[in-house]
């Protein structure tokens, strides 16, 4: 038997779990840099709001394209090789966004975090499973996610430090163009920079893993998978888990001789990974990740100040890492199954919930459009909001004019309890075309009160989400699929997941724009009763299951 290395099991696992989390913490925060960033980017750079969408949804379509080779180039060069270069990749995105100055750039870095962030999220959940032994697997995978909303919380704090900073110096010198340009430049820029650390340490880290087991068995290299194994568990666990996948080769090599066990369309393989890949489809389709990446634009919508807004968005962040921490605790107790239904059932309610609130003020809105266009003077507006609230008493009013010259979507809204309460149209330099206004909703303006009614709604989703979806995603997506077609299967499974995410976040502004926020909380809610169901009737149960175990029961 070989001979174990000089690390202890215990610190090597240490030392993996490290690292795999560090993976975590950054797809976390490329989901949630975006977030405040999004309150200075369009100040400094000319993005209309189809180009902001697509800024936000890039990292989400590239994660979607890496995770169409992610299973390949796991197969061909290991899972410590990709975890390797995709902590590169995430390096390389960090200074091609921090020195962008238009939107081609902006896209392009944006595209290739999401990249790194794809293999990331194949890769590491991978690595995890095949390393990790059965009774520590559940606990083990869930680092992943635990560092995933940790990695969100750091770029909502992030965020919050750059927005307090950026407002101290806007406020202390009012109506200065030079001023707002030079601070919300800084702001924005250092939101990226500042994630350039944690990428780093993950590059480095990865260097010192090594290759798991399975991956060493697959490509004919026993005594060294044997090797890893030891450096895991005992052992009696290593020769255990070591017998276990020569029983399984030997007998997928028994079925390929018979003409029939070689097939992908078996039932041992498909009914696993089509489950997997409808978790995966609901786990994006309720919305998480646009929640995410606008919540900060959505605490605005609902009646909070800036500042408030990116407190609230720090809070609920902070609370995804606390029911993470308790879900990773649950999750090997409870079992899968439990914690799939408990948080679907939560996200529900609170999607539920978060668009009444939304649809009590958004259902009383008025389109002024056609009144408004009789106002554009030199192919620009100018509509003192205080003026036209005036009719409708004391109740403060929000007019939100949705417009464009010629191409590109914009969005623009004034309050008449601004202490500047005039909605102004003026087309950018670059802007050539003819104004046309598409909807102008005149509607009552909601409170600060509101807004944090809705940013418990949506602490409450979030808190359903991590204590159950969050967890139970990762590990669903790696043990249900068996191992000849896991990395591959895992591979298609976040493509799906991507792809809906990136749907979701492309049309969300444009969604919100003409039909309500209302609208997305309902759709996604209509989401999670598919989710629920698929958890309480389909889903089956696999904790303290090795993966072997898992396969055989398909």
């Amino acid at each position: 038997m070989p001979v174990a290395p000089t690390l202890s099991g215990a610190v090597y696992r240490k030392l993996l779990l490290f690292i795999a989390g560090m993976g975590g913490l950054l797809y976390g925060i490329d989901v949630g840099i975006i977030a405040a960033a999004l309150l200075y980017l369009g100040r400094t750079v000319h993005l209309s709001q189809q180009q902001t969408s697509i800024i936000v949804a890039a990292v989400l379509g590239g994660s979607m394209l890496s995770s169409l080779v992610a299973g390949v180039l796991a197969d061909w060069l290991g899972r410590r090789r990709l975890m390797i270069f995709s902590g590169f990749c995430f390096l390389a995105s960090v200074g091609l966004i921090v020195l962008s100055q238009g939107f081609a750039s902006l896209f392009v870095g944006r595209l290739l975090q999401g990249m790194s962030g794809g293999l990331i999220a194949v890769v590491v959940p991978l690595y995890l499973a095949e390393c990790l032994p059965a009774a520590s697997r559940g606990r083990g995978s869930a680092i992943f996610q635990l560092m995933l909303t940790v990695g969100i919380a750091i770029a909502a704090f992030v965020g919050w430090y750059y927005t307090q900073q950026a407002e101290r110096i806007i406020h202390a010198a009012p109506g200065s163009a030079a001023v707002l340009f030079a601070a919300s430049n800084h702001a924005w820029r250092s939101m990226f920079l500042a994630v350039v650390y944690p990428g780093a340490v993950f590059f480095l880290g990865a260097f010192l893993l090594g290759e798991t087991p399975r991956w060493l068995y697959r490509k004919a290299r026993p005594e060294k998978a044997l090797a890893e194994l030891l450096r895991v568990v005992d052992p009696a666990e290593a020769r255990r888990q070591y017998d276990e996948m020569e029983e399984l080769a030997h007998a997928a090599s028994a079925g390929k001789q018979q003409g029939a066990s070689g097939s992908l369309l078996q039932r041992r393989y498909v009914v696993p990974f089509f489950l997997a890949c409808v978790i995966l489809a609901c786990n994006q389709a309720t919305g998480i990740n646009s929640i995410l990446a606008y919540l900060v634009l959505i605490l605005r919508q609902a009646g909070m100040s800036a500042d408030h807004a990116t407190q609230g968005d720090a809070a609920v962040k902070v609370l995804n890492v606390v029911m993470t921490l308790l879900a990773v605790a649950l999750v090997d107790r409870k079992g899968r199954k439990f914690l799939l239904i408990l948080g679907s059932s939560g996200m529900l309610v609170a999607l539920v919930a978060a668009g009444l609130l939304f649809h009590s003020f958004e259902a009383k809105r008025v389109d002024l459009a056609p009144q408004l266009r009789q106002q554009v003077r030199d192919n620009r507006l100018v509509v003192p909001v205080q003026a036209l609230s005036a009719a409708d008493g004391s109740e403060p009013m929000s007019l939100s004019v949705l417009y464009s010259y010629g191409a590109g979507d914009k969005v623009v809204a004034a309050r008449s309890t601004d202490a500047d309460a005039v909605l102004r149209i003026v087309p950018e330099p670059s802007e050539k075309g003819t104004l046309v206004l598409q909807h102008a909703y005149w509607a009552p303006a909601p409170s600060e009160r509101m807004g944090w009614g809705i940013a418990a709604c949506l602490a409450l989703f979030i808190a359903a989400f991590a204590a159950g979806p969050g967890v139970v995603v990762w590990l669903a997506l790696s043990e249900l699929m068996p191992t000849r077609i896991r990395s591959n299967g895992m591979g298609v499974g976040l493509l799906i997941n991507q792809g809906i995410s990136t749907l979701l976040a492309g049309v969300f502004l444009s969604v919100v724009g003409r039909y309500g926020y209302f609208t997305m909380f309902w759709l996604w809610a209509a989401c999670a009763v598919v989710y629920l169901c698929t958890a309480i009737f389909f889903l089956p149960e696999t904790k303290g299951k090795t993966l072997e175990e898992i396969e055989q029961s398909f």
